[in-house]
């Protein structure tokens, strides 16, 4: 299938999905809870193999990728811990190619702690972060601080919430419609997962009845009976239920590079920074994280990185990602480089930590005139490809 029918039948399905979703009473943003902690980490895999008539040998590609995030929140401090790490192993069906492998690696850590605690106020921050990549000798490296103002606000509870209710009510579990500051009791409580995990165990076994129960007084102290346990466990804790966030952060500060992948030591710079999230409405989340790095010197050498994310929750089992990052590298020396990338995903829930990916992805790269022996040159790539995606938290 061509990535071009692939993309069209996708969006086909957006919009019918979009106009078919049966809205809550309540809306994502009626979540009136302040802050709360959560985590992402998934661990992604791909596999090509192939060997046309023409090729010498078989040819394969293997991508595999970690992405971690943790936010731990409170009244007074947002804390971000991200690490993600790319590779590839491949090689081609050409005579004598030999197998070839490259990674990326990044570990960051920000603090954002605000002078009014429980307020959406102003905040300075701290930021320290490492970055890998085996195309290149040296590390980047890289210390910031600086002032910020805004907050984002974690409506994940909120969302497992309403679909919770949502079931309920189907099978008639729940009679009447709970009011919003019933919504926002049971979604506290869902957020309280860890705390639950923390008292009676781990294990699901020893938590889950512990958690679902005063969930179950939050909805009228009657008991949800053995259809209701069912789904509440289906919803809370076999189900994924992708992040919702709402709120914007912006930053700015001085930076201190220790190194980068040029080879440019011990530069002072400024970093500026933006963050926006919004759910459209129940089932889609749009968000946008925008950063600028420029450092001191003659040259005025600086990056900047903006990913767009648009999610669409089209059923419970499947989520439609799509994402475009672009990266903009005007370095002291060597070419400046663009390099757009956009991809759409449809991912299927298999199990509760087991995914089923469909990916299209094009890459297009421009301004890399002096190509060292192994590189690609400019131009634009096209793929689709089927892997799996398995979550760790």
């Amino acid at each position: 299938m061509k990535i071009k029918t692939l993309t069209s039948a996708i969006a086909i399905g957006l919009i019918s999905s979009i106009s078919t979703v049966s809205f809550a009473d309540i809306s994502l943003l009626d979540y009136d809870e302040a802050t709360s902690a959560y985590q992402d980490a998934y661990l992604t895999g791909e596999f090509d193999f192939s060997k046309s008539r023409s090729d010498a040998q078989s040819a394969y590609k293997l991508d595999l990728g970690l992405d971690y995030n943790r936010i731990i929140s409170n009244s007074s401090q947002d804390i971000t811990l991200h690490a993600d790490t790319n590779g590839t192993v491949k090689r081609d069906g050409t005579v004598g190619a030999e197998r070839t492998d490259n990674y990326i690696a990044t570990l960051s850590a920000t603090a954002d702690n605000y002078f009014q605690p429980d307020t959406n106020g102003s905040f300075w921050y701290g930021s320290a972060s490492i970055k890998a990549d085996d195309s290149f000798e040296d590390l980047q490296t890289k210390l910031s601080i600086g002032l910020g103002y805004g907050r984002v606000k974690n409506l994940t509870p909120m969302a497992k919430a309403i679909r919770l209710i949502s079931a309920l009510r189907t099978q008639g579990i729940v009679k009447s419609i709970p009011s919003k500051e019933s919504y926002n009791r049971v979604a506290q409580i869902i957020a309280k997962e860890s705390q639950y995990k923390s008292k009676y165990g781990y294990r699901e076994k020893f938590y889950a009845r512990h958690w679902i129960s005063a969930i179950e007084k939050e909805l009228g102290n009657s008991p949800l009976g053995a259809a209701g346990v069912l789904s509440a466990r289906s919803i809370l804790i076999d189900e994924r239920i992708s992040t919702r966030k709402s709120g914007w952060k912006a930053r700015a500060g001085l930076a201190y590079v220790g190194t980068d992948f040029s080879g440019i030591k011990n530069n002072p710079g400024v970093e500026l920074g933006m963050e926006y999230h919004h759910p459209i409405n129940n089932r889609t989340q749009f968000s946008n994280e925008l950063t600028m790095l420029t450092t001191f010197d003659d040259n005025q050498a600086y990056t900047l990185s903006n990913a767009l994310n648009l999610t669409h929750e089209v059923d419970d089992r499947i989520d439609w990602e799509n994402k475009w990052t672009l990266n903009y590298n005007h370095p002291e020396i060597n070419d400046v480089i663009t390099t757009n990338t956009l991809s759409s995903a449809l991912i299927y829930e298999l199990g509760n930590a087991l995914d089923l990916t469909l990916t299209a992805t094009i890459k297009n790269s421009a301004g890399n005139d002096t190509v060292s022996p192994g590189e690609v040159e400019d131009g634009t790539d096209r793929s689709l490809n089927i892997g799996v995606r398995y979550r760790l938290k």
